[in-house]
């Protein structure tokens, strides 16, 4: 068991603990040369993987396993792999959807489902190159384990952002930016971010503080030189 839940979308896996494993190389060597064509009808998706690399059970990503294919259905049509843009490079389509809007090629008489006959592409078979993970699902549905512990380090990440991988202009500008947003607040409100802050970094709650007071002085003043 881990300090905090490997899958909360709302923590990073530090690098000093987990170092990246280079994978390979992408190179960019040129400009889209049709806009439309080559950003506007890409596709992207979490769940065009290759054999032997499985998703995680992270319930962001499971979600958009579904979301992502579903919403490229919708805005490029069903049949929105056959796009060159989103066609393995110099390969053809080989899957099930006929026909329809925006259908590219045509498929003649082959059968819109897995059948195991012959086509005019040949016999369909299927010869995995990677076997899948069994994944044992079971029990109630519920939300992730938060235990006191995993709450409490739910500040530490933020902090060790601040204090070593912030610069000191970064840290000026981040204080400057919730001063500008916070100035408005009740006081109340500003109590009890004050206080959220200072969980993370008590310079940091001391900076913002010092921040209002300097922000509520010159709206003040402002005030003050209007009514006269």
């Amino acid at each position: 068991h881990f300090r905090f839940n490997a899958f909360d979308i709302t923590k990073v896996w530090p690098q000093g603990e987990f170092p990246l494993i280079p994978v390979g190389r992408l190179v960019l060597n040129r400009n889209p040369s049709n806009y439309f064509m080559e950003v506007e009808q890409a596709a992207f998706s979490p769940g065009n993987m290759v054999p032997g690399v499985e998703p995680s059970m992270d319930k962001m990503l499971q979600a958009r396993l579904f979301s992502y294919p579903d919403t490229h259905r919708h805005r490029l049509g069903a049949n929105f792999q056959q796009l060159a843009i989103n066609c393995p490079f110099a390969a053809a389509v080989r899957n099930h959807q006929r026909d329809g809007p925006m259908c590219l090629f045509a498929a003649g008489s082959e059968a819109n489902y897995f059948t195991g006959m012959p086509t005019t592409s040949g016999v369909q078979t299927v010869t995995p190159s990677a076997g899948e993970l069994a994944v044992r699902v079971d029990g109630a549905t519920r939300r992730y384990d938060q235990t006191p512990a995993h709450a409490a380090d739910d500040y530490v990440q933020p902090g060790e952002l601040y204090r070593k991988v912030m610069t000191e202009e970064d840290r000026a500008h981040l204080v400057d930016n919730i001063v500008d947003h916070l100035k408005a607040a009740r006081v109340d409100v500003r109590e009890r971010i004050l206080l959220q802050f200072a969980r993370v970094d008590k310079s940091l709650a001391e900076r913002i503080t010092r921040g209002l007071a300097t922000a509520d002085a010159a709206s003040a003043a402002g005030a003050g030189a209007g009514a006269r």
